[in-house]
């Protein structure tokens, strides 16, 4: 794992973005294609705008996923993850194959058939953050780093729903709902290379956890340091509670 650590948000947006570019690019000239997984929430905006203005990107050649989606929540809905992805990423781009995880289907056949879509191929790079209690997509902790299933459906705990109205997602706890559709740890890891964006001085606990700590379920996005291709991009703030050992270690 590389660790890059910016003065601000905005140039580690920047960076990440740049870096995000790249990987697709590489990955076009390689196989004719790119697969992706995009994240979505507060901590990807700046990356995301930066990555869909870049005129480099070669969007009718990616193949888009994301990572997770609420249960029964309408795509009208401001916290939709697929209006997020549709808002943010296809709407400002010229992408045009993507596969959105609707959670007002039947969530069974929704994992079903999602699965089947990502495991059809490999994945070549997937962008992912981290949330305030360690997730990683909408594993929270405890989370299950056996399962093999691509897409299963998970329970949100109760930091997680919190910070959903924390970023401004929803007016009260009772409105998030209680179940999501979470691409699984297992999933996430079989990415060719992994980028993770993680702003804000909410984010120090888990990063500090992840980085420091031992890999365990407890802490989700401690398992991305089992995988050999990941670079974690951090600002001033999220990376404030980190030993200067571990930014030298992960250098």
């Amino acid at each position: 794992m590389i660790v890059r650590r910016f003065a601000t948000r905005h140039a580690m947006a920047r960076a990440a973005a740049a870096h995000a570019a790249a990987a697709i690019g590489r990955a076009i000239v390689s196989r004719g294609r790119a697969r992706i997984i995009v994240a979505t929430g507060a901590s990807q905006l700046e990356f995301l705008e930066d990555l869909t203005a870049n005129q480099v990107v070669d969007w009718p050649r990616v193949t888009l996923f994301h990572l997770d989606e609420y249960v029964g929540l309408s795509i009208e809905h401001p916290a939709s993850f697929r209006k997020y992805i549709l808002d943010r990423v296809i709407r400002k781009t010229s992408l045009r194959d993507y596969v959105l995880l609707n959670g007002e289907q039947d969530v069974r056949e929704m994992c079903r058939q999602a699965s089947a879509a990502v495991g059809a191929a490999p994945v070549d790079v997937a962008f992912v953050g981290i949330g305030e209690n360690g997730h990683l997509a909408f594993n929270d902790p405890p989370a299950d780093f056996t399962t093999d299933e691509p897409y299963i459906i998970v329970q949100l705990d109760e930091a997680c729903r919190r910070q959903q109205v924390g970023e401004g997602w929803f007016e009260s706890i009772a409105q998030v709902p209680q179940s999501a559709i979470s691409m699984s740890i297992r999933q996430i890891l079989k990415s060719e290379e992994i980028i993770c964006v993680v702003p804000d001085e909410r984010k120090a606990a888990p990063v500090k956890a992840a980085l420091e700590g031992p890999v365990t379920p407890n802490v989700p996005a401690s398992a991305l340091r089992e995988h050999g291709n990941v670079t974690m991009y951090l600002d001033f703030a999220s990376a404030s509670l980190l030993q200067p050992a571990t930014l030298k270690a992960f250098a």
